[in-house]
């Protein structure tokens, strides 16, 4: 863990001296760029994350259901024998499933994205977590998608309570990566 611990430290060290284009800042404690993040900061930033999952999920829903009443009223879809349109989005099994997996497709959306675009979700940011390769390698979409699934809705989040030594998750041991907790000015990067 201390060889696994050390790379991400540095990673972490040679981007915040990039974008402050300054020397390094011998000043600060080496944690400050790198614990790994205990299981109540990770819960604190699921809880964020899950608020704004909510909302994007929401505002899914929302598109695909008006497009789909509008298509029915105008003719593009069949009404397969109902009045209105909404009996016929309840009553079907396939318009459900369709608005479901939009919904689904949205809300993973929202994480990769974050997480490709700057290892933080906006809650991890709020608390300071960033998400780090623990092997030589970036953090590819594969692994994100792993990461994602191997989260099993935050249960495998549970794990870093049993594992109080390396507070991994279950997705971080999938996917390779480890969460850390960042200084506030390791924190403070423009990459969104």
């Amino acid at each position: 863990m201390a060889k696994n611990k050390t790379r991400a430290q540095q990673r972490v060290r040679n981007k915040s001296e990039k974008s402050a284009n300054t020397e390094p800042n011998t000043a600060q404690p080496a944690n400050d760029f790198g614990e790994r993040a205990g299981f109540f900061r990770r819960l604190a930033a699921m809880v964020y994350d899950v608020l704004v999952a909510v909302a994007v999920g929401m505002c899914a829903a929302m598109v695909m259901i008006v497009t789909l009443i509008v298509m029915l009223k105008n003719g593009g879809l069949d009404m397969q024998g109902f009045a209105e349109p909404a009996d016929l989005i309840q009553a079907s099994t396939g318009y459900k499933l369709l608005i479901q997996s939009w919904v689904g497709l949205w809300v993973a959306g929202f994480f990769l994205w974050f997480w490709k675009r700057g290892g933080q979700t906006l809650g991890m940011r709020a608390w300071r977590l960033r998400i780090f390769s623990t092997v030589e390698e970036p953090v590819t979409m594969t692994r994100l998608i792993t990461r994602l699934v191997g989260s099993l809705f935050g249960l495998g989040t549970l794990l870093v309570l049993f594992d109080v030594k390396e507070k991994q998750s279950l997705q971080d041991r999938l996917a390779k990566t480890e969460v850390l907790k960042l200084s506030k000015e390791a924190n403070d990067h423009k990459s969104w």
